[in-house]
């Protein structure tokens, strides 16, 4: 049976959860402020040196939801301890060899396993609280990344410039540390689930989840197909450089994190409706930046806003995943991490051929132009039902 916290002890085990994805963003965003840096340390080219971002983001999308799979009959605590202190061990390989080619291999692995803590902390997070806040726990969860890419990574980026990128990445392993202190002594005991992997794919990859999954895709590929050239952006359109960049972006760092926080409330109101509205207004927000892309008082205004209908989705898409999956939740939690990274991937490739043949600006209009057609796709997946709940095991539904 599961063990119902008190309302001091939810705060606790969300806290523990936060934390869990405070460390795990931070680690996986953290090289990239670090690039140029561990390419000189490590004597490879910083195009080799990028291949550590893409073999964790890989890790994330392929071995996340496999290990979820492999995972599902066991405690979920014992599979957050167990992947927290993985964790720890993959973060110390960087620190302890200066191989580049073990430390691409430790990056894709400790992918998979950050993929499969957050799949089994949004499991964790949604059993503490009652339905009716579901989306509030997703927020929480989801927040830690949030917080580490506005917060974590500037700080871990100008540590790894202080003390040496492998400061950075102990600094790290120190909070993993404390998270995986924390995990069994606040984390309630939440059972592993009743059914195998393979009833839970038959759910997990139904034709609804799936269109869910096409939407987080496209949300994540609109986002990263210009955000990942807005410095240029700034730079060459706006006409802002040195600190002052920094300050635009924290902006919109900040607003992104509030988001994913705010979010989590209107997914308990109506994601579906969120969900639509979000990406109109995401749409219209890269519009307005490419329109006053010149003008820096009002890409200051935009940014945040960008950033606060961006992330504020994320909660609804992970609530409306896991509905819509219904005896299937616990493997389809694993899958948004999935489409997400995916997107990500797509989107900063689409980005990098429309800076590369165009402008500055081009980056821009090719995320506005993903951002347009995520809009009916948002539209549409709001007439998704969940399966009826006499189709759902007796266990389960308990």
């Amino acid at each position: 049976m599961t063990t119902t916290p008190t309302r001091g002890g939810t705060t606790l085990a969300l806290a523990t959860l936060f934390l869990g994805t405070f460390v795990l963003g931070s680690a996986e965003l953290l090289v990239v402020g670090l690039l140029n840096l561990i390419a000189a340390d490590l004597r490879v080219s910083v195009q080799a040196a990028g291949a550590l971002v893409t073999a964790y983001a890989l890790g994330v999308a392929v071995g996340g939801p496999l290990l979820t799979a492999l995972t599902i009959r066991l405690n979920k605590r014992t599979v957050l301890t167990g992947a927290l202190a993985l964790c720890v061990a993959g973060n110390l390989v960087p620190v302890l060899t200066a191989d580049h080619g073990l430390f691409v291999v430790a990056r894709a692995l400790t992918g998979a396993l950050g993929g499969l803590f957050v799949a089994v902390a949004f499991v964790v997070g949604m059993s503490v609280v009652p339905p009716e806040r579901m989306g509030r726990a997703i927020s929480a969860v989801f927040g830690g990344f949030a917080v580490s890419g506005a917060l974590g990574v500037p700080l871990g980026t100008l540590l790894g410039q202080v003390m040496g990128w492998r400061g950075a990445f102990l600094a790290v392993v120190a909070l993993a540390v404390l998270a995986l202190v924390a995990a069994p002594v606040l984390l309630p005991s939440v059972p592993g689930s009743s059914g195998g992997a393979g009833d839970q794919a038959r759910h997990a990859f139904a034709p609804r989840v799936l269109a869910m999954l096409v939407l987080q895709f496209l949300v994540f590929a609109s986002l990263y197909a210009a955000l990942t050239y807005i410095v240029p952006f700034l730079e060459r359109v706006t006409g802002v450089s040195g600190a002052l960049v920094s300050v635009f972006l924290l902006a919109y760092g900040a607003a992104s994190a509030a988001g994913s926080f705010a979010g989590g409330r209107f997914a308990d109101r109506d994601a579906a409706r969120t969900l639509t509205v979000a990406t109109v207004m995401t749409a219209l927000c890269l519009g307005a930046l490419y329109l006053a892309g010149a003008v820096a008082f009002l890409v200051v205004l935009v940014l945040p806003a960008w950033g606060l209908f961006a992330m504020g989705m994320v909660p609804s898409l992970q609530y409306r995943v896991v509905r819509l999956a219904g005896p299937g939740g616990a493997l389809a939690s694993s899958l948004p991490a999935s489409a997400a990274n995916l997107g990500i991937a797509a989107g900063s490739a689409a980005g990098g051929a429309a800076i590369g043949g165009f402008t500055a600006s081009a980056p821009v209009i090719a995320g506005l132009v993903i951002a347009v057609l995520s809009v009916p796709v948002a539209w549409g997946t709001g007439f998704l039902k969940p399966p009826a709940p006499e189709r759902q095991p007796a266990s389960e539904a308990a």
